[in-house]
């Protein structure tokens, strides 16, 4: 009996280390896996035609950081909730049928195109950006300031975005992203460019932007202009050609105003009537995102759709990351195992 007792007592103790170890074990696991960082990366995959390229499998992607391989520890292929932000030029420029376009592609991209789970934002700009509407599942709470919203002013997009990148950010969905509707250069925002690129590097947010471009209007309306100021008299003298000593003041070469109103830019520098392709694409290609430029304002609704059935279709690639807390950039590059597949995802992060 006695014997009996010890075995009991002895296996009780065996378990109790055994459970001791194992919570050990399981302790040292957490704490590992709570210090590294997880890399998320949204992939969209098209093949030679542009046709979205479905049914991939974690096996069939390859990730490189630094150009070294990394194991992809988390993969996904289902369509998952979003956090959008919409930012939509109100300038003057988009008075007119650009506006009434915009109006109802938006309504269509919220109300038709994107999930009931889907939690949205919507900010305008014009000489400045403005909230009107922040997070929300609520679509009327998002559309129905549209119809109140009359274009005038100039364009302060980048200013914008600056704004709507932080917020969005804050989404509390794993996918977050932004989308920007305008028809011209920027004219009046205070941020740099080079400024706002390394903003959106730094957040997880993918950033489309559809660009109307003014060449392709038909009748392109603006917002009306106010004459110039009437010149002073007397006129004053200047030296030079002209009937009794007057002449014409002579001609300043003033610099072109950078994209972002106080700061350059890699991108060329267009009218101001004419969107412009290049800073775009400074905004939205390294994010993951891209920039669709359409001809005429009629075309805003197929271009809004494209997006909603993009978003709808990528793929998820999570790794952790082995990059020093350095603040450096890492640059991020995915392909699809032996196959010619476009693939587009952000270019890299800050290890910040």
């Amino acid at each position: 009996m006695t014997s009996v007792r010890l075995s009991i007592v002895a296996a009780a103790i065996a378990v109790a280390v055994l459970t001791a170890r194992a919570q050990d074990q399981n302790t040292s696991q957490f704490r590992f896996r709570s210090g590294v960082e997880l890399v998320n990366v949204t992939a969209t995959v098209s093949d030679a035609d542009g046709r979205f390229v479905p049914n991939l499998t974690q096996d069939d992607f390859v990730v490189y950081e630094d150009d070294k391989p990394v194991d992809v520890t988390h993969f996904s292929a289902e369509r998952v909730p979003v956090s959008l932000g919409i930012a939509l030029d109100t300038s003057g420029s988009m008075a007119g049928e650009r506006i009434d376009a915009a109006r109802a592609a938006i309504r269509r991209f919220v109300n038709e195109l994107l999930d009931r789970n889907d939690e949205l934002f919507l900010y305008r700009f014009s000489n400045y950006p403005v909230l009107i509407q922040g997070w929300t599942h609520d679509r009327r709470d998002l559309l129905e300031p549209l119809d109140r919203l009359q274009p005038n002013g100039a364009t302060a997009m980048y200013d914008c975005v600056a704004r709507a990148i932080p917020l969005a950010q804050q989404g509390r969905n794993q996918k977050k992203a932004l989308v920007v509707i305008s028809d011209g250069n920027d004219t009046s925002s205070r941020t740099d460019m080079r400024d706002l690129k390394e903003q959106i590097r730094q957040s997880e947010v993918l950033v489309y932007a559809v660009g109307i471009d003014a060449d392709g209007d038909e009748t392109p309306r603006r917002a009306p202009v106010a004459p110039p100021p009437r010149i002073p008299i007397p006129i004053p003298r200047f030296p030079g050609p002209g009937r009794g000593g007057i002449g014409i003041p002579p001609s300043t070469p003033f610099p072109p105003p950078g994209p972002g109103g106080t700061g350059g830019s890699s991108a060329s520098f267009p009218s101001a009537d004419r969107v412009n392709i290049a800073a775009l694409r400074d905004m939205t290609d390294d994010s993951g995102g891209r920039t669709e430029i359409i001809r005429t304002a009629r075309d805003l609704d197929p271009a809004t759709a494209s997006i909603a059935d993009e978003l709808s279709k990528q793929y998820y690639l999570g790794y952790p990351s082995s990059a020093k807390k350095d603040g450096r950039w890492h640059t991020i590059h995915v392909e699809v195992k032996g196959r010619s597949y476009r693939v587009r995802a952000r270019r890299g992060y800050f290890a910040s």
